[in-house]
C-alpha cells in the first residue's frame, strides 16, 4: 500500500496563464490568437515529454496529477479550429494534428499518435492508438491494436500485449490517470480504466478488468487488498466473485492475485505463459 505522506510540493513546467485561461473558458474562441499560442506551447511541452499530466512522486509512492497540463489540453478544443490533415492516403477532420516527431520511436505503419503524446526514445508502436496527454516510456511496447486512452502514463519496460485497453481521462478535473508502471505486462484483451495502477513488476493475465473500484484478493491468503491496484511484482488474473442482488447472486468482477514475484526479477514470456497455464489461465 502506497505510503501516506503527502507529496512534495509541485510545481509545473506550464506557463500558469494557463490557469488564467481556464477561468474564462467559455469566452474563448479560436480567434483569440495569444490564448491558442499560449495553450500550444503547453501542449508542445507534453508533446516533447518536458511537461507530463501525472507521475508517481519518487519519495511517497503517490500518483501526482498536473491539473495545468490537463486544462491547457482542454482548453485546445475551445482555441484550435477544425481542419483537414492527412497521412498518407487516409483523410482526417479534427481539431488536433497527429504526432509528427517520433525520435528514437520505432512506428510501425499503422500506428497512430495524436499530438501531445509522448514516446520515449526506445518505444516501440505496433499498430496501435495513442491519445493527446499520454506519456510512454522508454523500452515500452505498445502492441497491436492496444490503445493507449488521453493521459495515460505507461512506465519503462511495460509490454501493453495485443488489443489492450488503457483507458484514458480527461474529465470531471478531480479523476485521476491510469497509471501503469515499470516493468509491468498487461495481458491481451486486458482493460484498464477509470484511474486503476497496475504497480511496478505487476504481470495481468489475458482479459483482466481493472477499474478504481475493482475488489482484489490474495489467493493464497484470502487477504483483501487496496481495490483498482495490482500490486508490485505480482501475477494477477481476473476473477469473479459472489455477490447478492435483490434479483439474486451473481458473479462480479474481481482481481486475483496468483503470486507474488521477487522485486527486480524478471520473467520471460515462455516462463509467464508457463506460469498463467499452471493456474488455468493465458497471456
Amino acid at each position: 500500500m502506497h505510503s501516506p505522506t503527502a507529496p512534495a510540493v509541485f510545481t509545473s513546467p506550464i506557463d500558469p496563464g494557463v490557469d488564467a485561461l481556464w477561468e474564462r473558458r467559455t469566452e474563448l474562441t479560436p480567434a483569440d490568437g495569444t490564448a491558442r499560442d499560449l495553450v500550444v506551447e503547453a501542449v508542445d511541452m507534453l508533446d516533447a515529454g518536458h511537461a507530463r499530466v501525472a507521475f508517481v512522486d519518487g519519495a511517497t509512492g503517490q500518483v501526482v496529477v498536473d491539473e495545468r497540463a490537463r486544462r491547457a489540453i482542454l482548453l485546445c478544443f475551445r482555441l484550435l479550429e477544425m481542419r483537414q490533415t492527412s497521412a498518407g492516403v487516409f483523410h482526417y477532420h479534427d481539431r488536433l494534428p497527429l504526432k509528427r516527431e517520433f525520435p528514437g520511436v520505432r512506428v510501425v505503419p499503422g500506428a497512430v499518435a495524436r499530438w501531445g503524446s509522448h514516446h520515449a526514445p526506445g518505444t516501440v508502436l505496433m499498430p496501435s492508438y495513442t491519445n493527446i496527454g499520454a506519456f510512454v516510456d522508454s523500452g515500452t511496447m505498445v502492441d497491436t491494436w492496444a490503445t493507449v486512452g488521453s493521459c495515460a502514463q505507461i512506465g519503462k519496460n511495460v509490454h501493453l500485449a495485443g488489443g489492450v485497453g488503457v483507458g484514458g481521462v480527461l474529465e470531471p478535473a478531480n479523476a485521476a490517470p491510469v497509471v501503469i508502471e515499470d516493468d509491468a505486462f498487461v495481458g491481451s484483451r486486458s482493460v484498464v480504466v477509470e484511474g486503476a495502477r497496475v504497480r511496478r513488476g505487476a504481470k495481468l493475465g489475458a482479459g483482466v478488468l481493472l477499474t478504481a473500484s475493482t475488489r482484489v484478493f490474495d489467493a493464497m491468503t484470502g487477504e483483501e487488498l487496496p481495490p483498482g491496484e495490482a500490486p508490485e511484482w505480482s501475477v494477477c488474473v481476473g476473477s469473479t466473485r459472489r455477490k447478492s442482488f435483490p434479483g439474486g447472486e451473481f458473479g462480479v468482477p474481481c482481481l486475483l492475485v496468483i503470486k507474488r514475484l521477487p522485486e527486480g526479477g524478471r520473467h520471460d514470456k515462455l516462463l509467464l505463459e508457463s506460469l498463467f497455464r499452471e493456474h488455468g489461465f493465458a497471456l
